[in-house]
Order: structure tokens, then C-alpha cells, then sequence
């Protein structure tokens, strides 16, 4: 199955795109370069950055964790820019979280030798520090985590974005 998805920069806040990808590596590798295309110049750096981390690491985590010992299933992505970021719902129909929790994100212990550094253990940490409104749900068949990533927005690439969003906060 290949990725599909609205390739053009956001014209207006509240205007979403949708991601749908098989989970595996290298679908997450390419949705996430048309993800970047798809937000185009409109974000300040090193914003650009910040969102590509966190979205890999949302990613890898469903291809690695909740599709582990079954086929390989579909994720469904959800980017909306708002006046402070980007608000991202994901969702997959993979192995739910245990005991249906998000992982603390506690860092791995650290020893002194560099060498001895956990390779594991870090992308939770990554995710909450970078993150703001992050929720995990359980439906009947399905799991789905929505956050926003708090981001600049270039000036010129929508004049109209903070009256935007604070009509979409005000309306619900």
C-alpha cells in the first residue's frame, strides 16, 4: 500500500491533511518526507526539525511496538496547524498500550562510559519534552494519540492564522 497525502503547504490554519501509511519502516521514512513537503517553507527552523523527531519517533514506536507479532497494519495521521503549533492525531489498529498508559518517558540511567549508553529508551523522554496536550486513547479497535508540537509559523505563510485559531479555540 503506498502513502497518500495533500502535498501543498497549509493555506489556513485549521486546514488538515490526512496520512494514511502501512506501518513499516520504510512508509514511515516516506510519509515523513511528504509530511515536510506538505508543511513546505511555512515553518521557522528549527521547528522543522523539532516536528520530524517527533513524528519519526510517534511512527517507529507503532511500526516497532503496537504491530509487533501480527502483520503489518495501517496508521492514519491528522495535521492541523493552529496558531501555536501543530496539532497531530495519529491512529492504529495494533496492540493497545499496556495497561492502556503512555510510557513516563523516563531517560534510561546514564553510566559514565559512552560506549555503555542504551541504544533504547530515549523516544518517550523525546516526545513529551517536545510535545504539549498529549492524550493516548483506546477505542474498541483502535489506538490513538493526539499532542501538538509547539511551532513558529513564518509570518507571510498565512496572514491570517492567529485569528484563526483563536476563532477555532473559541468555537470548540
Amino acid at each position: 500500500m503506498q502513502s497518500d497525502a495533500t502535498v501543498r503547504p497549509p493555506v489556513r490554519t485549521g486546514e488538515s491533511a490526512r496520512f494514511r501509511l502501512q506501518a513499516n519502516e520504510r512508509e514511515v521514512r516516506r510519509v515523513l518526507g511528504r509530511i515536510m513537503a506538505y508543511l513546505g517553507d511555512g515553518l521557522c527552523q528549527p521547528d522543522r526539525g523539532t516536528v520530524e523527531i517527533v513524528l519519526a519517533e510517534v511512527l517507529n514506536n507503532i511500526v516497532e511496538h503496537a504491530y509487533a507479532r501480527r502483520p503489518p497494519g495501517r496508521i492514519r495521521l491528522f495535521l492541523t496547524p493552529v496558531g501555536d503549533g501543530l496539532a497531530c492525531r495519529v491512529e492504529d489498529d495494533g496492540h493497545p498500550m499496556p495497561s492502556l498508559v503512555l510510557p513516563d518517558g523516563r531517560l534510561p540511567e546514564l553510566g559514565d562510559e559512552l560506549d555503555l549508553l542504551p541504544e533504547g529508551g530515549w523516544g518517550w523522554a523525546l516526545i513529551r519534552s517536545l510535545t504539549a496536550d498529549l492524550i493516548y486513547e483506546r477505542t474498541p479497535r483502535a489506538n490513538r494519540l493526539t499532542f501538538r508540537v509547539p511551532v513558529s509559523w513564518k509570518a507571510d505563510s498565512d496572514p491570517d492564522r492567529d485569528t484563526i485559531a483563536r476563532q477555532r479555540v473559541a468555537g470548540g
